[in-house]
């Protein structure tokens, strides 16, 4: 293929791609302009959906803003309703107001005149009354002068003669009308307070447990005694400096006998020895090890008596202090009758006496309880202050209510009874101590306290004998009869009765009986 050939063919090709692409060009712009038609048409029809959609949401706004405004229209109008209305109720209480005020203003200007003039009339009839007062004193004076000059006696004396008699006789009357007002509480009164006592003595059912100073340390042998007493005393000397019990060895068989006031240590040491004498090493490093462990035992037991009797009793929220006393009353006696037992017991009768009244019950067994917790002292110093006091000291300490700390205080009247717990815990102290047997007294004391009984009757003026019987729970007085009657008898009586109540000191009741006789003796011949 020669030159030209391909020269031709190169620009035939040439000329093809520039017609081709000429051709492309016209059909794109063709494309192109229809395309632009396309588009135009439809944004018109674009436009006017546009149009028509922004006219119903014109129309929908509208009518939704119509709506709303009438809404709120209709509230304002509610809200001015309301207000006028509360505007005319406040107007209305405000004239009613003014109203009342202005004929209570009048009612006060009437009743203030009325007054002036009462008082213008008192005064004038309080003139009057002097004037006639002034006249009366006269006429009385020269009447006086006149009695005396006839009767011979003078005002004073006439006055003394007429006191007397005024006095004997305003006297009997009195004690006559004292004795039937007593006989008539006595018929309503003492029947209820009878029907309350006994029923909350008959509900409550006591365990007794008497610990003394002395407890008995039981062995099985002789042979344990030298053991315990040890090489020259010294195991046994050990044991009562780390205790602080005293520790009896005598001849008494199978026997030791431990001594001390402290309960809690006489505790301790029995069961140090119970201890070491089932271990069989009895040395003083032995001696002080188990002491020790007993004690920590003996203060969780005590916890747990605490907690126990506290549990048993239904008493919430107590201090751990004041538990611990509780249970350390276990180990205390007093008047031979078991510290806790009673306190239990106190508890019980409070509860139900409180119960019968329409009291709190809880708080009264609360304070029932711990009324005698100063009789368990921890240092010296507190052993000076009465035990009622110092248990409300401890009480206020650890947080409890002034009712019951005024009942632990006031159940031996230290301090005065300000609530009506007060009374129920003296009375069921009262009534734990006077159950027969309960409490153990000194022979001793038991005699003095019949002789102050007797003696307290011979204070009284016509006493001719008095005999205290019923160990004590009983007077009988002989009155002499010239001297004493009966109306003067029934007097006699109550005295003796507030006098005993007052001087003297003792649990339960005392009944006094005032006898009265006359003899007319005669022979026949």
């Amino acid at each position: 293929m020669d030159t030209n050939t391909i020269l031709y063919i190169a620009g035939a090709v040439v000329l093809g791609l520039v017609i081709g692409f000429v051709i492309s060009k016209s059909l794109e712009k063709g494309k192109a302009s229809k395309l632009i038609s396309e588009a135009q048409s439809e944004s018109k029809t674009i436009l006017k959906g546009a149009k028509a959609d922004a006219e119903a949401l014109k129309k929908e706004k509208i009518l939704q803003a119509k709506e709303k405004f009438i809404e709120l229209k209709s509230e304002h109008e509610k809200v001015i309703l309301s207000r006028d209305k509360k505007m005319a109720e406040a107007e209305k209480r405000i004239r009613d107001k003014e109203s009342q005020i202005s004929n209570e203003l009048s009612k006060t200007k009437k009743t203030n005149q009325s007054l002036e003039d009462k008082i213008k009339d008192y005064d004038f009839r309080l003139q009057f009354v002097e004037k006639k007062s002034e006249e009366l004193d006269k006429a009385h004076k020269s009447q006086i002068k006149q009695l005396e000059v006839i009767s011979g006696l003078s005002a004073d004396d006439a006055k003394e003669q007429l006191v007397e008699s005024l006095k004997e006789e305003a006297k009997t009357d009195a004690m006559a009308f004292v004795q039937d007002r007593v006989e008539e509480a006595k018929l309503t009164a003492q029947q209820e307070a009878k029907k309350i006592i006994i029923n909350t003595i008959q509900r409550i059912g006591t365990e007794e447990a008497v610990d003394n100073c002395v407890s008995v340390f039981n062995i099985e042998s002789d042979d344990v005694k030298g053991r315990i007493i040890g090489r020259e005393g010294r195991n046994i000397r050990a044991i009562e400096a780390a205790t602080g019990v005293e520790i009896i060895v005598d001849d008494t068989p199978e026997a030791i006998i431990l001594s001390c006031f402290d309960s809690v240590r006489r505790e301790i040491a029995r069961l140090s020895l119970h201890k070491l004498v089932t271990d069989g090493r009895i040395h003083p490093a032995r001696i002080e090890e188990v002491v020790r462990k007993t004690q920590k035992q003996i203060e969780q037991e005590i916890i747990e008596v605490g907690k126990r009797t506290v549990i048993d009793l239904g008493i919430h929220g107590l201090h751990p202090e004041l538990i611990k006393m509780v249970g350390r009353m276990k180990y205390r006696s007093s008047y031979g009758q078991n510290l806790l037992q009673h306190s239990r017991e106190v508890a019980k009768l409070c509860g139900v006496m409180a119960a019968e009244l329409g009291l709190n019950p809880k708080l009264a067994k609360r304070a029932g309880l711990l009324h005698d917790i100063g009789k368990v002292p921890d240092a010296e110093a507190d052993m000076e202050t009465p035990h009622a006091i110092l248990g409300m000291k401890w009480a206020e300490k650890h947080g409890e209510k002034p009712e019951v700390c005024n009942a632990i205080g006031a159940h031996h009247d230290e301090v005065e009874m300000t609530s009506l717990l007060s009374p129920i815990i003296q009375v069921c102290d009262a009534i734990s101590g006077a159950r027969p047997g309960a409490r153990r007294q000194v022979l001793d004391s038991y005699i003095q306290r019949l002789k102050d009984l007797e003696a307290v009757a011979f204070g009284f003026p016509g006493v001719k004998k008095a005999y205290a019987i019923q160990a004590g729970r009983e007077l009988r007085v002989i009155v002499e009869s010239e001297k004493v009657t009966d109306d003067k008898a029934a007097s006699l009586s109550f005295e003796i009765s507030q006098k005993i109540q007052t001087d003297m000191t003792y649990p339960g009741q005392v009944k006094v009986t005032v006898i009265r006789e006359t003899r007319a003796v005669n022979i026949a011949k």
